[in-house]
């Protein structure tokens, strides 16, 4: 509904359980984030009162609702105040008789004000701005090795209580006892496969990446759907989200509203239990920061704490380092940094406009400025580690099943960066027709591991042991039987509600991805 719609009252017809005060904050400007901070641990059909002197707030808070599935129940304006009643999901006024506001009641508490300051960063906010940690010794991974590359489909069980920690609903100490259960879950199956390096499946993340909104201070993470009265044509995404088959109510998306700062740690609690799991090698994957600088700078958002994409990435190296050499002193064997938005940086349409590639929505310069910022943000998270010990993902879109819908081309604009960066290894899609000839990579530097996907995620049928290890052959004639390992082209579940494979398919892919390794061993 519209403000034509839905006339303002005099006064609310009901009270509600939980109200604030977004002062002059426009939906394009921070408000959207502390309405979905309020509104989420509330159950549905309960009514947050949104108090705000804005007058674009009367026109974008109603097509809000409709995009979000909430409903505007009320409003009032007594200029410069204005005063709207947001039930969560449908509201059933019957349910609320008890809750009738009587006539002259007081207005509802205040719960905590939003107005613009509270978007400022917080002085002497506390941080972990400590010395890095000196790496440890680590289990060495192989020749030939086998390994997924991060994330493994979640448990229906899992992903309901994933939901309510992220809405509020839930205490962080139930979800992780319950995420425990569902790690060990994703950790047998790899080794009922026989893995050589393990992961965790990545069964704690609602993404690959998105998840950092839950693990970072002044990050808030957000449905997609939220966004899209930020981005110039919102009808023009959510077509574009319908058509990649991306759940954008279930999605979500981290959104940055103050300085950046990590007083716990992103991937660290992972690998510890991960390590009492599994005494062989482990791998974690965390978000490369030219990923994240495209995540977290959204216009109009994170521009009220950083004057520019380039400020922000300076605190998200420091972020990216402190848990870097955490995980290396965690006995991590690979930390490897998920980059994918790379390939939209070369492949994607030729525009600076905001593309949906795995969730990087903010616009991005022309293409060599983009790819030696990238360069140049990766050697500054990894100076000073241990090489053999990080490595680089990429791929070219992994949300869904459709490989029409990712993009296309071959790795040669892309391999003066890659061969620029001073990782120990590259992981990159080579099994999908999309990834073009392997011959390229033989320009990379030959000094370091090349990691080669060998069946394709996306794909329901499990590829042959036959397939599978001609493919590994044909990579060792190229690149030399010590210096290549083997995986997926990409992650079974780089969404949590939109997995490409289910837990048996993935399980009996990396079965016979071992068994074509063992066969060349």
């Amino acid at each position: 509904m519209s403000a034509d719609d839905l006339a303002p009252g005099a006064r609310h017809t009901f009270a509600p359980d939980v109200s604030f005060d977004g002062g002059d904050l426009d939906c394009g400007n921070g408000l959207l984030l502390h309405i979905r901070r309020h509104l989420d641990p509330l159950a549905p059909g309960r009514l947050l009162e949104i108090r705000s002197t804005e007058p674009s707030v009367e026109l974008d808070l109603p097509a809000w609702c409709r995009l979000t599935g909430n409903e505007l129940v009320s409003w009032t304006r007594v200029l410069p105040q204005r005063s709207f009643l947001v039930s969560k999901g449908v509201f059933a006024p019957a349910a609320r008789a008890g809750a009738a506001v009587a006539a002259g009641a007081a207005p509802a508490v205040m719960q905590r004000a939003a107005g613009s300051s509270a978007v400022a960063p917080a002085e002497g906010a506390p941080r972990i701005a400590h010395e890095l940690q000196v790496p440890v010794a680590a289990p060495a991974v192989s020749a030939l090795a086998v390994m997924g590359v991060g994330s493994w489909p979640r448990p229906r069980w899992l992903l309901d209580v994933l939901h309510a920690r992220l809405e509020g609903r839930l205490e962080d100490a139930a979800f992780q006892a319950t995420a425990d259960d569902a790690v060990r879950l994703a950790v047998m199956a790899q080794q009922r496969a026989g893995a050589g390096v393990l992961t965790d499946g990545e069964q704690r993340r609602d993404s690959y990446a998105n998840f950092v909104g839950m693990r970072l201070d002044d990050c808030q993470s957000i449905p997609l759907v939220d966004l899209l009265p930020l981005v110039d044509d919102p009808g023009k995404l959510r077509r574009e989200f319908a058509s990649l088959d991306v759940p954008a109510d279930a999605i979500r998306h981290p959104a940055l509203f103050g300085r950046l700062r990590r007083t716990r740690p992103i991937a660290r609690h992972e690998a510890d239990f991960l390590r009492g799991l599994a005494a062989g090698p482990i791998k974690v994957a965390i978000p490369g920061p030219y990923l994240l600088s495209r995540l977290l700078w959204l216009e109009c958002v994170s521009d009220r704490a950083y004057a520019s994409r380039e400020e922000l990435a300076v605190d998200i190296v420091t972020v990216l380092r402190e848990e870097l050499f955490d995980l290396l002193a965690a006995g991590v064997s690979i930390v490897q940094l998920d980059e994918p938005v790379l390939s939209e940086v070369v492949f994607g349409a030729p525009t600076r406009r905001r593309s949906f590639m795995c969730g990087a929505l903010s616009e991005r310069r022309e293409t060599p400025e983009e790819l030696a910022f990238a360069r140049d943000l990766i050697n500054a998270v990894v100076a000073g580690a241990p090489r053999e010990r990080t490595a680089l993902h990429m791929c070219r879109g992994n949300w869904t099943p459709d490989e029409s819908a990712a993009l296309t081309g071959a790795y040669d604009p892309l391999i003066e960066t890659l061969g620029a960066l001073d990782v120990g290894a590259w992981f990159l899609e080579a099994c999908t027709p999309r990834a073009g000839e392997l011959d390229v990579l033989r320009r990379l530097p030959d000094d370091r591991r090349l990691g080669l996907g060998v069946v394709n995620p996306k794909d329901p049928e499990v590829e042959s042991v036959d397939a599978i290890e001609a493919r590994m052959r044909r990579a060792i004639e190229r690149f030399g039987r010590e210096r290549v390992v083997f995986h997926p082209d990409c992650g079974f579940a780089t969404f949590a509600d939109n997995p490409v494979a289910s837990a048996a398919v993935a399980e009996a892919k990396l079965a016979n991805m071992v068994a074509a390794a063992a066969r060349l061993r």
